[in-house]
């Protein structure tokens, strides 16, 4: 029985440019499809969050470029913390699967893996 599930995972870029953005983008939402076995029906939605400094490209644009044509998407800016990890782009998923909470393979790339470095080992890239 397909339950509903939210995905996460962060990449970041180099600079505050629009190809960049958009690939970053692209590379993290295809790999956390590929890790937890998802296509187009079995998304609900997926929103993108970017850090104030990168304001060039909608990173949702990676998702349309990745043939998502039927899922909804939005975009939003992340609060700026003090001391937060700049330059980063957030994902997060919402879909049906038959993966457990525990199964669920949540995806920080690069740089982004500061963020939950609790799940190193569970689909963290180092």
């Amino acid at each position: 029985m397909a339950l509903v599930r939210a995905i996460r995972g962060a990449a970041t870029v180099g600079e505050n440019d629009a190809k960049q953005i958009v690939e970053a983008a692209k590379g993290l939402l295809s790999e956390m499809m590929h890790r937890n076995n998802l296509c187009e029906e079995n998304l609900i939605s997926i929103l993108f969050t970017v850090t104030t400094d990168l304001d060039q490209a909608f990173p949702a644009r990676a998702a349309r470029e990745l043939g998502l044509t039927q899922t909804p998407l939005m975009c939003a800016t992340e609060i700026a913390v003090p001391g937060s990890l700049s330059r980063c782009i957030r994902v997060m998923i919402h879909c049906y699967t038959d993966l457990s909470k525990e199964e669920i393979q949540h995806v920080y790339l690069g740089e982004a893996a500061s963020l939950r470095p609790d799940l190193a080992g569970s689909g963290v890239d180092d």
